[in-house]
C-alpha cells in the first residue's frame, strides 16, 4: 500500500508530518478526494491543546479544504471522479430527523457532525476519504480558483450560518467582536443583508486595518484604547447594537457581546470557548436579549460557491501566507502564535 504525508495529531500538545497509508473507499456513499489545496484553522489549534474532548489521538487533522474526487461509491450519484470540490466541515446522512431540517451538525449518524480532523481522518493530507459524499462534496464552478473556494466549507459556512440566525434588517447596525479568519467571514456574510453599519472589534490592530484596507467593517474599535460600550451607544442614539455577533472566544468578549447588545437584541455566540463561561442574568435583566449559540449547520455550500461565482462573496484577501505540505509545520507555528500578521495560509498539496 503505497504512503502518503499528512499532518497527525499524536496527544498530548503534539502533532506531527508524517507518512500514512493513503485511504480508499470503505462504503458505498464515500468518495476518495485528492486534496490540491488546504489550510490551519483555530480548532486544529484547540484539538492540539486538548480542548476538544472528542477529537482522537493520531487521527489527521484538518477540515477546510479542496480537492479533486478520484473516485466514488456505487451509490454516489452527483459527483463524479475528475469533479472540483469544496469539502463541507461536516459529514451528514442527509435522512436523520435534524438532516432533513437542515441542522446538519446534529446528525445522528455516528460520524454525523464535525468528524473530519476530529473522529475521522481529515484533509491535511494528499488524500482524505469523504463519507455521505452526495452530502459533503459541493463541485466548484470552473470560473472559481481552489483559493477562492477554499473556505466554503467551514469559514463561509459559518459566517453563513451566523449572520443568518442574527435576524439582520436592512437598517440595522452589527457588531462584530473578533477580527481573526471566522469573524472576517461573519463580517463579510453580515454584509450580504446590507446593514446600515458593522462595527468590528479586536484588540490586534494590524487585522483591524486589513479590516479598513478592504472595506469589511464601516467602523473599527480595539478595546484595549476605545470604549467600545460607549461608543456603540453613541452611534444608536443610546440603544447599542442591533445584533452583536462574538466571535472572539475569551471572557472579556463574551461580556462584550451582551453589554453592547440593544434591549430586545440577538447575540450570537459563535465562538469557540476553552473554558465555561457565565451568563450574569441579575445583570442582564429587562435586556430582554435573545442569545443564540452553538455549532455551524453548514448546509449551504451549493449556495455560497454560487455568491463567490457571482462575486458576491470574496475571502481571498485573508490568504496572508501560501506553502507547500512539506512546509506546513512551519505554518502551524506561525499560525498558532500570531505571527507575521497571519490571518489564513494556504497550503499546496
Amino acid at each position: 500500500m503505497k504512503n502518503m504525508k499528512a499532518v497527525v495529531y499524536k496527544g498530548d500538545g503534539i502533532i506531527r508530518l508524517e507518512d500514512r497509508p493513503i485511504p480508499d473507499i470503505q462504503k458505498d456513499t464515500d468518495a476518495l478526494v485528492k486534496v490540491t489545496l488546504t489550510t490551519i484553522c483555530s480548532s486544529d489549534i484547540h484539538i492540539k491543546h486538548g480542548a476538544v474532548p472528542r477529537a482522537r489521538k493520531n487521527i489527521i487533522l484538518g477540515h477546510e479544504f479542496v480537492g479533486e474526487v478520484v473516485r466514488v461509491g456505487h451509490d454516489v450519484k452527483k459527483i463524479r471522479p475528475a469533479d472540483r470540490v469544496a469539502v463541507n466541515v461536516e459529514t451528514f446522512c442527509g435522512k436523520c430527523y435534524f438532516c432533513k431540517r437542515g441542522y446538519v451538525n446534529n446528525c445522528t449518524d455516528k460520524y454525523g457532525g464535525w468528524a473530519l480532523g476530529c473522529r475521522i481522518d481529515g484533509g491535511q493530507a494528499e488524500y482524505v476519504r469523504i463519507p455521505f459524499a452526495d452530502n459533503c462534496l459541493t463541485k466548484i464552478p470552473d470560473s472559481v480558483s481552489d483559493e477562492a473556494a477554499l473556505f466554503t466549507g467551514d469559514l463561509l459556512s459559518t459566517g453563513y450560518w451566523a449572520a443568518k440566525m442574527a435576524d439582520i434588517r436592512l437598517s440595522d447596525t452589527v457588531a462584530v467582536i473578533g477580527a481573526g479568519p471566522a469573524g472576517i467571514a461573519v463580517m463579510k456574510c453580515v454584509g450580504l443583508y446590507n446593514p446600515s453599519r458593522i462595527i468590528g472589534i479586536d484588540i490586534d490592530d494590524s487585522r483591524l486595518e486589513l479590516l479598513r484596507k478592504n472595506r469589511i467593517a464601516d467602523v473599527v474599535l480595539n478595546p484595549l484604547r476605545d470604549d467600545v460600550e460607549k461608543v456603540v451607544r453613541d452611534m444608536t442614539e443610546g440603544r447599542g447594537a442591533d445584533s452583536v455577533l462574538e466571535v472572539a472566544g475569551s471572557k472579556e468578549s463574551f461580556e462584550t457581546a451582551w453589554r453592547i447588545a440593544r434591549p430586545n437584541a440577538v447575540v450570537g455566540v459563535v465562538a469557540m470557548y476553552e473554558e465555561d463561561q457565565v451568563l450574569p442574568l441579575p445583570s442582564m435583566y429587562g435586556k430582554n436579549l435573545t442569545f443564540k449559540t452553538g455549532g455551524v449547520d453548514a448546509s449551504n455550500c451549493e449556495e455560497i460557491l454560487r455568491l463567490i461565482e457571482n462575486g458576491k462573496l470574496d475571502t481571498e484577501c485573508m490568504i496572508t501566507h501560501r506553502t507547500t505540505l512539506d512546509h506546513i509545520m512551519e505554518a502551524y507555528q506561525i499560525f498558532e502564535n500570531k505571527e507575521d500578521g497571519m490571518i489564513k495560509c494556504a497550503v499546496r498539496v
